[in-house]
């Protein structure tokens, strides 16, 4: 008798995508991460559901399409942690042509059938107050809308639904080897408590960065996939302009460069694109990198940016189906899913690529690649079910109800949590009347009640995982706040 039908490697979006449809089709599912929830590549993305504009110079169109379709879908079932943002797009200095741009942004509009975002319009940035903050001479810009999304919650939230819909979700677990026997995978995984054998009907390896490195240690499956590693690192300065707009920024090496309104006091600029040499580990930013784009944003912005004014840093490793590209930016980010089932063999399906705005649709293509092994599967589902949190139409109906229910409570602080948990806000905070009510707090508007839920409904472990990836209140909260919630966390 196996233990569950399908074990999936990798606790990233697409794992975590994975095992969410696979439950909600019946499925008893496993799902094991070596590290945290998206610990590594899912949490350094550069906070976007998009479309990909660059990719369109580079003929992406299916993968364009797919995203932008995706797009609308994924706002509407997380609505609390994705919304629209607007992008000006400045064209003075630009090495494209206002044309070319501007027929990139047409097909941008119309590839994925937008409905609920605004179309691109023009704009004069000596009149526009988005022009301000921007160094002198105006000049035309195009406006154009795409989402931000909080990656690291979309991960948890995913795991979240998976496990409410009965999946086993274990971090802090690795597979150390793995056999096909008796037409069943046979697994070892092992955590603190030590080494188990799972048994499954199928494996998916979604294992990011470390999807190669897996393959290896699996004997007899096919190695002729290939995975190209490339690092993007970001930067965290004090906020260089007005207004929650972000800016599309063109360098004359023809790269491209984001500037987006970040935790309110901050403006988040990336990504780079370098080739990673190493193995798959912890990325790090390195002095080319901050200074490529220090210099990016000083040639737009009145404000300089120096290394010296960079407050956070994170980089993570993309794990890219090797297309042979000539260069890490025109590598594909669309997604291979290979198959290795040959004679009837219990089935290994293995992630290639992908970007986070394409989870959803790659996790069901994975399950129709594994149809034949599971009849009893229910249908597609996850197009227009939300995530937890996500059942509201209207934000600020939502903060003005939590506000009338909680009036003891700041409203600065129901906002935070409502943009976090959504309608799972009141099931955090329950009866709760007064601050004090919230328990040990520990600065930057975090209180034991928080640290509670992300424990035992999102599996944060650590300080880390609460202050910088379940949230990013890492940025507000005084220095000795990890210290504190470390000493917390042993307590429980």
């Amino acid at each position: 008798m196996t233990d569950v039908d399908l074990l999936v490697v990798g606790g990233g979006i697409n794992g975590t995508g994975i095992a969410r449809d696979a439950a909600g089709r019946g499925l008893s599912v496993m799902l094991v991460e070596q590290d945290d929830l998206a610990a590594h590549t899912s949490s350094a993305s550069t906070k976007l559901i998009h479309g990909g504009l660059r990719y369109l110079e580079y003929g992406e169109f299916r993968l364009v399409r797919e995203a932008l379709v995706e797009r609308e879908r994924l706002l509407a079932i997380a609505p609390h942690i994705i919304w629209p943002l607007a992008f000006v797009l400045p064209q003075a200095g630009s090495p494209r042509p206002a044309w070319m741009v501007r027929l990139g942004l047409f097909l941008y509009d119309h590839l994925g059938g937008r409905r609920r975002l605004p179309a691109t319009r023009t704009i004069d940035l000596a009149r526009d107050p988005r022009g301000a903050g921007l160094k002198a001479g105006g000049g035309r810009a195009f406006v154009y809308a795409d989402c931000w999304v909080e990656d690291s919650r979309l991960v948890a939230l995913n795991a979240r639904d998976a496990g409410d819909r009965g999946a086993a979700i274990r971090t802090r677990t690795r597979l150390s080897a793995a056999e096909r026997r008796d037409g069943l995978w046979r697994a070892t995984i092992e955590d603190s408590a030590g080494s188990r054998i799972v048994t499954a009907r199928a494996l998916v390896n979604a294992a990011g960065p470390w999807v190669a490195d897996l393959l290896s240690r699996i004997p007899g499956t096919r190695q002729d996939r290939g995975v190209r590693l490339v690092k993007g690192s970001h930067i965290v300065v004090p906020k260089l302009y007005a207004g929650d707009h972000a800016f599309l920024l063109q360098n004359p090496d023809r790269r491209v460069v984001f500037a987006i309104p970040y935790e309110r006091d901050f403006t988040l600029i990336g990504t780079t694109d370098e080739p990673w040499q190493g193995p798959p580990g912890r990325a790090r930013i390195d002095a080319d990198e901050t200074a490529y784009l220090c210099a990016t944003a000083s040639r737009y912005f009145t404000k300089s940016v120096t290394p010296a004014d960079v407050v956070w840093t994170y980089s993570g490793i993309r794990p890219l189906y090797d297309d042979h590209a000539a260069s890490a930016s025109a590598v594909t980010r669309d997604y291979v899913l290979d198959l290795d089932a040959d004679d009837g063999a219990a089935p290994l399906l293995s992630i290639f690529g992908g970007k986070i705005t394409t989870y959803r649709k790659l996790a069901e293509h994975a399950l129709e690649k594994l149809a034949p092994t599971f009849p009893q599967a229910g249908p597609a589902w996850t197009a227009t079910a939300p995530l937890p949190g996500g059942d509201f139409a209207d934000f600020d109906a939502l903060v003005a109800a939590l506000t009338a229910r909680y009036p003891g409570l700041p409203r600065t602080l129901l906002h935070r949590l409502a943009r976090a948990y959504g309608t799972c806000t009141s099931s955090l905070l329950g009866e709760a009347r007064s601050i004090a009510d919230l328990g040990r707090p520990f600065g930057g508007d975090l209180y034991a009640a928080e640290v509670d839920w992300l424990v035992t409904r999102e599996w944060a472990c650590t300080a880390e995982d609460i202050l910088y990836r379940r949230s990013k209140l890492g940025l507000h909260v005084p220095a000795d706040t990890a210290t504190a919630i470390e000493g917390y966390l042993a307590e429980r």
